[in-house]
């Protein structure tokens, strides 16, 4: 792909779940917008990305003999709030090279760090409690493959965490939340990160057209996890998902 072309254009993200090289666009995408990430998210969810995760890390009710990994870690800004609740280790990892250098960069010795794609992870059966994900699970070439990926590095016991943006239910709430991702912060993201690529178009519809809360259950049970529930977050526009390896 030309680097001077962007990731996503409207014709792909017409349907951007069935996009034959997502992963290569999305890899590129994350590469392109890495420097500002962080700020975007924090600006453009008005704080609340990290209250999310917080909460989210609540939820998994972190032991001290857990050994975490953060898959699609990105920056690592998951991973490092999981290291404050006092597990063994955290291993993050990711495919987007500039991500990982940034989360790198930070320079928390207790954290690694591991370049490889969720679709293929380079860890032995059950070698983790806790597998878990932010925002990361619609971005995967192959859902399905994802989530039995995470489920095979769990040990018996093991919990997945999982937090993914969402359509409210509330009509009223659902149409302005809408308003609000794919007109107002596409433009206004693009303009702070100095995107090209299109990440900030593609992320909003990457929502709209992933599966919902009910069938991302159904997926994680397919996957062979137990024990699955669904959390609306801030009126629905994010969902915690837990479940269970037996």
């Amino acid at each position: 792909m030309p680097s001077n072309k962007p990731a996503w254009t409207p014709q792909l993200l017409s349907e951007p779940h069935q996009v034959a090289d997502k992963a290569r666009r999305v890899r590129r995408m994350f590469e392109a917008i890495a420097p500002r990430y962080e700020l975007v998210n924090t600006v453009f969810s008005a704080g609340r990305d990290a209250a999310w995760r917080r909460r989210a890390i609540a939820a998994a009710r972190v032991r001290p003999d857990d050994e975490v990994l953060d898959v699609a870690c990105g920056t690592g800004d998951f991973a490092r709030e999981f290291l404050k609740a006092g597990p063994r280790s955290v291993l993050g990892c990711d495919f987007a090279h500039e991500m990982l250098r940034r989360a790198q960069a930070r320079r928390f010795p207790a954290l690694r760090w591991c370049e490889a794609d969720a679709l293929h992870l380079p860890f032995r059966n059950g070698s983790f409690s806790i597998a878990s994900c932010a925002f990361g699970v619609r971005n995967f070439q192959d859902l399905g493959t994802g989530l039995r990926e995470m489920f095979r590095v769990l040990r018996a016991g093991g919990r997945a965490v999982i937090l993914e943006f969402s359509r409210p239910r509330n009509r009223l709430i659902r149409l302005l939340y809408e308003l609000y991702s794919t007109r107002f912060m596409p433009t206004a993201a693009a303009l702070l990160s100095g995107d090209q690529s299109g990440a900030y178009r593609y992320l909003p519809r990457s929502v709209v057209s992933f599966p919902h809360a009910e069938e991302l259950c159904d997926r994680l049970g397919q996957a062979g996890f137990a024990r699955v529930t669904a959390t609306p977050l801030t009126a629905g526009v994010v969902t915690l998902y837990l479940a269970t390896r037996d």
